[in-house]
């Protein structure tokens, strides 16, 4: 058993059991689990339901706290450690219970939040936050561990009357991590601050206007106003982190910025160059003269009094550039108005359509930013590499690019603008299943399978170019890896006409899709969905994909770890081999042929891809389907055979692959082991001419420097004696400059020293009579610093405490008021009796 194995260290742990109890039903069997006609028929017509197992809807009943392994069966909570599975402590392979008994419903999605103490615990209607445990749980004799568990929102999500939970979320800037988005079908995001209410939300916002009264008939698909997800944008010096992404199942994508938890927690410098990025706009416009100025320049007036707020909430002092800090900050209320509903974007050019596919509802989308820390230089061009994932129920993936970033807008009558936001489609990608249904099964039906199909998208957590698609037929892995690199290569060429970023995108081979579980089984015409994804960020754990199925099946796959270089370090940026090398501190090279030309040549030898796997995935999707709940012997039917020989196929037409990069390979081989040979023979003869060097060759040279050092200093003592003697023969006197210098030094020297010995005056009398008086006054200065430190500690331990003095000045302050009242009485009635009198003293200047 390997360590990095967490298929065999987890292989049939009991905290991968099905619960005996799952929505009343006891002794569920596996074959309510899996999605096939059977099952289909059911999920469609209730829809989400309570049950922690159905087949619909949004699943992630897994999560990793460092590694601590929770997973969700029905309403119960489970949690387990991986470290002490991977050291063999845990030899009972046991787990603990999570008491919550808040928790009356089955649970569909966890989320940890960003400290790792809490954990958002979602059903179809119902939300809850469960305090986890501290460390050393797993040393409890009983098998469950009491948890502290809250009901969020119960006034809003409480039954099947409410509006289904599409998503819920962590704010990553929200203060002390407790910032919990809830989104519902109904279009509401509302936001709980776990440490202030759990009750009611702190903020909504609304992605679905209301409907209005109209007598005018007005066809509407439903899917456009069911909010299918949503995410949150990302960047640097944008307004990207306060963006909110929304999803309707029509596919329709909508935006609102700015939006910030009610409690944050903010860095300094995005505030700082969130202020640069507005009020280079600013000036951008000044210089303009179009005819959309006014609206525009009302516009960054709003933005520029947004972020002017942001910059107050900063303490006295912090200033850009400097070591970036996190402070608590509250959404600004200078601005009156509503932060306005943006879209539905355009998605240009519009995206293709499946073969074979009516289309399906969207059903999840994320946002990727490829940035690093290390990337400062290029900030300017990684901060565009914003690219926005949408999956669908048929399988389909669309890739856009954010070319248009979404601004900061509010409601205003006076913005008439009808410019929808834009997102530029990059490419269109099919997951291959509505093929496999169709190839393993011709008939219609089967296809059904896929209106409840919800892919959900994971991004990794080390590597930001890498996602994963989980849906109900297995697993998907996107790499976005060559796309960012060409891109950012084409960023970063200077051409203000865009042509170096086409060709970087025609050279682009798009995304690489990768499937690495399948868990559609032929024979029986039936999937079992996945509904959790998880991957390891702990330095403890080794770095693998953890993967299970509706079944309660654990699959894993070891991952390999890449080195990221910085976008600024890309293959662009590397010395081009047909440019002249800068010899300047190497020696010239001798003018004719080289003196050893390789056999390898210069190109860098490249890996067959057919045996090169950088992220370690398998080549094949592993099969993971469930055990038949049927003893009928196996029918061959030529749905069967189809697939055996597509399956067959594939795998010959990679063997054959194999064998050819093999050869490849050892062929690469003889000719290195050639060329190492070749290398040996030829250090031999520059060892043996460093070897005459250093004999006979070395004594001649080193009498020869010898000499040549001897004749340098004799060179060197006859040109001293002759610039001696042309300047006695030029200038034999001092001249007159040369004497008041000299002069001026003599006078410095008197007024240093002194005239003489007794001298008093002399800079060094007075420093020596100075340095005397301070040591004399010096004790009691001491003496006079004890007493005040004395004295000022007898007053703080005797005078007056906090609360005295708040009475004193209470009441000092009731007595002045009393004060002001009398002499504005005194100064009425000598007005009303025509008396003058002077200014009171509370007016007066001194």
């Amino acid at each position: 058993m390997t360590q990095d194995d967490w298929s065999t260290i987890l292989d049939e742990h009991p905290i991968f059991a099905l619960p005996n109890s799952v929505g009343g039903l006891v002794g569920q069997s596996e074959a309510s689990l899996e999605l096939s006609t059977n099952t289909l028929r059911k999920s469609l017509l209730e829809g989400p339901v309570e049950d922690g197992l159905s087949l619909s809807g949004r699943r992630q009943v897994m999560a990793l706290k460092d590694s601590d392994l929770i997973v969700a069966a029905g309403c119960e909570l489970r949690i387990a450690s991986l470290s002490d599975s991977k050291l063999g402590r845990n030899m009972n392979r046991s787990f603990k219970v999570l008491n919550t008994p808040n928790i009356q419903f089955g649970i569909h999605q966890l989320v940890l939040n960003p400290s790792g103490k809490l954990i958002a615990v979602a059903g179809a209607y119902q939300v809850a936050v469960v305090v986890l445990p501290r460390a050393g749980y797993s040393k409890l004799v009983s098998p469950s561990v009491d948890c502290k568990s809250i009901q969020v929102g119960s006034f809003y999500h409480y039954s099947r009357s409410a509006a289904p939970i599409a998503k819920v979320e962590w704010h990553p800037w929200g203060e002390a991590g407790s910032t919990l988005m809830v989104m519902t079908v109904d279009g509401k995001l509302r936001e709980y601050d776990i440490s202030v209410d759990t009750e009611e939300p702190q903020q909504v916002l609304s992605f679905v206007p209301e409907k209005k009264t109209s007598k005018s008939y007005l066809a509407e698909d439903p899917a456009e106003r069911e909010v299918a997800s949503f995410t949150l944008g990302k960047g640097k010096a944008d307004w990207g982190p306060l963006t909110v992404y929304a999803i309707m199942r029509s596919g329709d994508i909508y935006s609102i910025c700015p939006y910030m938890p009610r409690n944050a927690s903010i860095p300094s410098s995005y505030v700082h160059a969130l202020d640069c990025f507005i009020s280079a706009k600013q000036e951008f416009l000044s210089q303009g003269t179009s005819s959309g100025t006014s609206a525009l320049s009302t516009l960054y007036d709003y933005q520029r009094k947004y972020v002017t707020a942001l910059l107050k909430q900063l303490p006295p002092g912090t200033v850009y550039p400097a070591i970036s800090r996190s402070f608590s900050m509250h959404p600004p209320t200078t601005i009156k108005s509503h932060p306005m509903r943006q879209g539905p974007f355009l998605l240009q050019p519009s995206p293709r359509s499946l073969e074979s596919s009516e289309g399906g509802d969207a059903t999840d989308i994320v946002y990727l930013a490829f940035m690093r820390d290390d990337d400062d230089d290029d900030a300017g061009e990684t901060e565009r590499l914003g690219i926005v994932i949408v999956t669908y129920q048929d399988g389909k993936v669309d890739v856009c690019l954010d070319v248009e970033k979404v601004e900061a807008r509010w409601e205003s009558k006076q913005d008439i603008s009808q410019d929808l936001p834009m997102l530029a489609v990059y490419e269109c990608i099919d997951l291959g299943l509505i093929s496999m249904l169709k190839q393993t099964s011709p008939d219609a039906p089967i296809l059904d399978l896929l209106q409840v199909n919800h892919p959900v998208l994971l991004m990794d957590p080390i590597h930001d170019d890498t996602v994963y698609v989980y849906h109900a037929f297995g697993v998907h892995v996107l790499d976005f890896g060559d796309l960012l690199q060409c891109l950012s290569n084409g960023l970063r060429a200077d051409d203000d006409e865009g042509v170096a970023l086409n060709q970087a995108l025609h050279r682009s081979e798009g995304t690489h899709v990768t499937p690495i579980l399948n868990t559609y089984s032929v024979d029986r015409k039936c999937s079992n969905p996945i509904v959790a994804v998880s991957v390891p960020n702990d330095v403890y754990l080794s770095y693998s994909i953890l993967i299970l199925t509706s079944v309660f099946r654990f699959v894993s796959f070891p991952l390999n770890l890449r080195t990221d270089l910085p976008l600024s370090q890309t293959t662009s940026d590397l010395p081009d081999k047909n440019k002249a090398i800068n010899t300047k501190d190497l020696l010239a090279p001798i003018e004719g042929p080289p003196g050893y030309i390789s056999l390898l040549g210069i190109e860098p030898f490249v890996s067959p891809p057919a045996l090169s796997r950088p992220s370690g995935l398998p080549s094949n999707p592993r099969i993971a389907v469930g055990t038949p709940n049927t003893k009928t012997e196996f029918m061959l039917t030529p749905e069967t055979l189809r697939y055996l020989g597509s399956t067959i196929e594939g795998f010959t037409a990679q063997i054959h692959d194999i064998i050819i990069a093999s050869k490849h390979t050892e062929a690469r081989a003889e000719l290195q082991a050639k060329e190492f040979e070749r290398q040996q023979q030829k250090c031999t003869v520059m060892l043996d001419l460093i070897e005459q060097l250093r004999s006979s060759r070395y004594n001649k040279i080193q009498e020869r420097l010898e000499r040549v050092r001897e004749a340098h200093k004799a060179l060197t003592s006859r040109l001293d004696h002759r610039l001696q003697t042309l300047m006695q023969q030029a200038s034999p006197k001092l001249s007159e400059y040369e004497t008041k210098w000299f002069e001026e030094l003599r006078r410095m020297k008197a007024e240093i020293s002194g005239a003489g010995r007794y001298d008093e005056q002399s800079l060094a009398a007075r420093t020596s009579l100075l340095k005397r008086e301070y040591d004399r006054m010096l004790p009691d200065l001491k003496g006079i610093a004890a007493k005040e430190a004395e004295r000022k500690k007898y007053l703080n331990e005797s005078g007056l405490g906090l609360s005295q003095a708040f009475q004193f000045g209470e009441r000092s302050n009731q007595e002045r008021t009393k004060i002001v009242e009398l002499e504005e009485e005194i100064m009425t009635i000598a007005s009303r009796l025509e008396i003058p009198l002077a200014r009171p003293p509370s007016l007066r200047s001194d």
